[in-house]
């Protein structure tokens, strides 16, 4: 039977799966790739490594899924704001990949918010925030003061588009509106590249990608790419977020999930009209597909962007050296009842939403000379919930609705312990999936909806099987006195580095 390959290129390792008919993963491969951090803030990685890392995991998962399952399609989804700059003529980097969680352009946030009606400008067109977060204030930084000149052959692309470029032999420079919207200059309503924000950032249209539907055949694999040979379709393009709501099945208005990955985002699909810009949230385009009579549709989201989540247990493995293996993690913060009044906020880049502070660093309160590597841990375990509280909270005011339940997926959601405190804190069920690599899932189904692979969002909708829901163990009361500390906690972490 022929299978569907996601390319899953994430902040701190690429993963490619290669999924049957049933949305089960067949076989898998994943490597990491170097992080370099040149100064306090800023992040950048290598495009050249990340591509070779790439071709390595789909060389490595030929290997294993072998020469008899042919391969119907490939779908890319990415860490979306990683911004990269390349020449057209020899494929060659310009400058090291900008990473989202790159602080190097808050500044400049603030010039430009100082000016009137700019701020106005960006919400309104692209539903996002003046932040260092998304890619227009980094391509502004490498023109200005990264060296680079945006001469006719130079393109920009967020990893996506590196991939695909690559993937394609050079053959196609193309993004998806779920990617393009995360840039800054696309203007979610009219779903194209906006002049006035091109403008406000000074990036020049002619290095831009063109916008695809994220459902559709961008191009075709070259003879030289891991073993697959040419033709193969490169037919699904979604940013990380986006491919795991659709992953998760959450084609309703209304359905949620969250994505513990090295940070965590909360989407709610909110549906096929643009909605209006929300205070410490983000409107994103969701994905666009086959509609009806030959149509495309597009479907939008509300988000919430937790910077570091997965991340600050790397830290805890790397920084510190209290665990050697992510893995440990749950059952180290498991060990102890509580953190013995200990609260961790991992703001290391920065806070995401609802606080939009690039200026809170991350803050270690309430240590004792009882303070051991199980408290720490699972105060990291507790900052990924109360979070996403946060996120969820002002979602619900945002769209006057209540959360009802809670999809989730990630690396780790495998926690038992992260699901029961999650669910305490919303006071809400909380429900993880048996296919846990729901992003690489989404692109695999976008790309598989594309060619026929599957017929149907219904048919991808059954394909949904639950492996746990953990409800509340405890009262409101109970969870929001925990959550009040948190708060306290986070007022200490914000605006330490004006």
């Amino acid at each position: 039977m022929p299978v569907v390959v996601a390319i899953d290129a994430g902040t701190t390792g690429v993963r490619a799966i290669a999924f049957d008919h049933g949305g089960n993963a067949v076989q898998s491969a994943y490597r990491e790739f170097p992080q370099y951090f040149p100064r306090p803030g800023w992040v950048e990685h290598d495009a050249v490594e990340i591509w070779d890392t790439i071709q390595a995991v789909l060389a490595e998962l030929h290997a294993r899924i072998g020469s008899e399952k042919a391969v119907a399609a490939i779908g890319i989804t990415d860490q979306r704001e990683t911004t990269v700059v390349w020449d057209k003529r020899t494929g060659a980097p310009l400058h090291r990949a900008i990473v989202w969680q790159d602080r190097r352009t808050a500044g400049l946030c603030d010039e430009l918010r100082d000016v009137d009606g700019n701020l106005a400008l960006v919400r309104d067109r692209t539903g996002l925030v003046l932040d260092p977060y998304f890619s227009g204030t980094k391509l502004h930084w490498l023109f200005n003061e990264g060296g680079i000149e945006p001469g006719p052959d130079v393109a920009f692309g967020t990893i996506d588009s590196w991939v695909l470029w690559n993937l394609t032999g050079g053959a196609v420079h193309a993004t998806d509106p779920s990617n393009a919207s995360r840039t800054l200059l696309y203007d979610i309503g009219s779903l194209s590249w906006s002049e006035p924000l091109c403008e406000l950032f000074g990036v020049p249209p002619h290095i831009l990608p063109e916008v695809l539907p994220s459902s559709g055949v961008f191009g075709h694999t070259v003879e030289s790419v891991a073993g697959f040979g040419a033709g193969v379709p490169v037919a699904g393009i979604g940013g990380d977020q986006q491919a795991a709501l659709f992953g998760q099945a959450c084609f309703e208005p209304g359905m949620s999930k969250n994505t513990y990955g090295t940070g965590s985002f909360v989407l709610m699909n909110v549906g096929d009209t643009c909605p209006e810009p929300v205070d410490g949230l983000l409107t994103t385009v969701a994905w666009s597909i086959p509609g009806e009579n030959g149509a495309t549709l597009t479907h939008y989201a509300l988000e919430g962007a937790i910077f570091v989540t997965g991340a600050a247990v790397q830290w805890m493995r790397d920084g510190i050296g209290i665990i050697t293996d992510a893995a440990e993690t749950g059952p180290l913060a498991a060990s102890v009842p509580d953190t013995d009044g200990v609260m961790i906020v991992p703001a290391f880049t920065g806070l995401g939403s609802p606080w939009w502070d690039p200026y809170a660093r991350g803050t270690i309160v309430g240590i004792t000379r009882g303070t051991g590597r199980a408290h720490i841990a699972r105060a990291v375990v507790e900052s990924m919930a109360f979070q996403t509280r946060d996120v969820v909270a002002a979602m619900a005011a945002a769209s006057g609705t209540e959360q009802q339940a809670l999809r989730v997926d990630g690396g780790a959601s495998a926690m038992d312990l992260l699901l029961q405190i999650q669910a305490d804190q919303l006071q809400v069920p909380v429900a993880r999936p048996i296919v846990q690599e729901t992003t690489a899932l989404g692109a695999a189904y976008l790309a598989g909806l594309a060619t026929g692979f599957w017929s149907s969002l219904d048919e991808i909708t059954a394909n949904w099987a639950l492996d746990r829901e953990v409800h509340p163990a405890i009262d409101r009361a109970t969870a929001d006195a925990a959550h009040a500390q948190w708060l306290r906690a986070v007022e200490r972490a914000r605006d330490w580095e004006r």
